[in-house]
C-alpha cells in the first residue's frame, strides 16, 4: 500500500477563496481535520480584512500552494470570488495546467477534495472529487440491487449473504462499533484507508473513498455494514475496512 507524496506533502494544495476571512479559516480548519496531509490556504476577504475577495489575497495564496506541490485546486464561495480566481489564473501564463477552478460546493468540495488529495490524488483526481460534491445529497439513480443504501441492516446482511464467498474482495458485513456512527471523522479515515490501496471498495454500496457518500448513509452505532472491494488489491483493502470498523477508530 502506497500514498504518493512531494516530500511529506500530498500532491495537490487547495486554496479557499471566501468574501469572508472567517468562513474561509473555518473551511480550511474542517478540511484539515479530513486529510491532515494536505496544505489547504484560506484566501479570505480584502486587503485590509473587509468582507469581499482580493486578487492580491488569492494570487499570493495560489503562489504560496504550488510551491512543493504539483498543482492548485481552488474552491470559491461566491460568484464575484469566482471572478477574482479567474483573473488570477488567466493574468499568469505560468499558472495554465497548474492551477484550477473547483465548480462545486465551497464546503462540501473542500472536504471531498482534502481527502482525495491526501491520498494522493492527482489534480485532475481532486478536482473531480470537488466537483462530485456538488451531488451528493441529490436524488441519486438506481443503486445496485445487491447493496441498497437505504435498505434496512436485515436487507443488507441478507444481501451479504447471499455473495459470501472466496473471490477476491467479496462482501463482508461488520458491526459499527461508534456510538456516534460513521460521523465525518470515522468516514475520512476510512476514505483515506481505502485510497491507499488499488481496489474500489464499497460500503453498503456506497463509494468509500468519498466521505460524504457515506456520511450519506446515515449509518449509526450498532448497525452492519457491508464491505467488499473489487480490483488487484481488493482483499487487501476490503479486510483492512472491516479491520478498522473493528477497531472503532479508536473513538471506543
Amino acid at each position: 500500500m502506497t500514498t504518493p507524496h512531494v516530500g511529506d506533502r500530498a500532491r495537490i494544495a487547495l486554496v479557499l477563496v471566501s468574501h469572508s476571512a472567517r468562513l474561509a479559516q473555518g473551511a480550511a480548519e474542517l478540511a484539515a481535520q479530513m486529510a491532515p496531509g494536505v496544505l489547504l490556504l484560506p484566501a479570505g476577504g480584502t486587503d485590509d480584512g473587509s468582507l469581499g475577495t482580493s486578487y492580491d489575497v488569492v494570487s499570493t495564496a495560489v503562489a504560496e500552494g504550488l510551491v512543493g506541490t504539483e498543482g492548485v485546486v481552488v474552491l470559491a464561495d461566491l460568484g464575484s470570488a469566482v471572478m477574482t480566481i479567474e483573473s488570477v489564473i488567466e493574468l499568469d501564463d505560468s499558472l495554465d495546467g497548474r492551477v484550477v477552478l473547483a465548480d462545486a460546493p465551497f464546503v462540501e468540495g473542500a472536504v471531498a477534495a482534502a481527502v482525495t488529495a491526501h491520498g494522493g490524488g492527482t489534480l485532475t483526481e481532486v478536482l473531480a472529487s470537488a466537483e462530485a460534491a456538488g451531488g451528493t445529497f441529490a436524488q441519486s439513480g438506481s443503486p445496485d440491487d445487491r447493496f441498497v443504501p437505504s435498505a434496512s441492516p436485515a436487507d443488507q446482511l441478507a444481501a451479504a449473504a447471499g455473495l459470501e464467498d472466496d473471490s477476491p474482495g467479496a462482501p463482508r458485513s461488520v458491526t459499527l462499533r461508534n456510538p456516534l456512527g460513521l460521523h465525518a471523522r470515522p468516514a475520512a479515515i476510512l476514505a483515506r484507508l481505502v485510497a491507499g490501496y488499488d481496489a474500489k471498495v464499497t460500503i453498503n454500496g456506497v463509494n468509500a473513498a468519498s466521505v460524504l457518500e457515506m456520511m450519506k448513509l446515515g449509518a449509526t452505532g450498532g448497525r452492519e455494514l457491508v464491505i467488499a472491494a473489487e480490483g488487484p488489491q481488493a482483499n487487501e483493502a476490503r479486510d483492512a475496512a472491516v479491520a478498522a470498523v473493528e477497531g472503532g477508530f479508536g473513538e471506543v
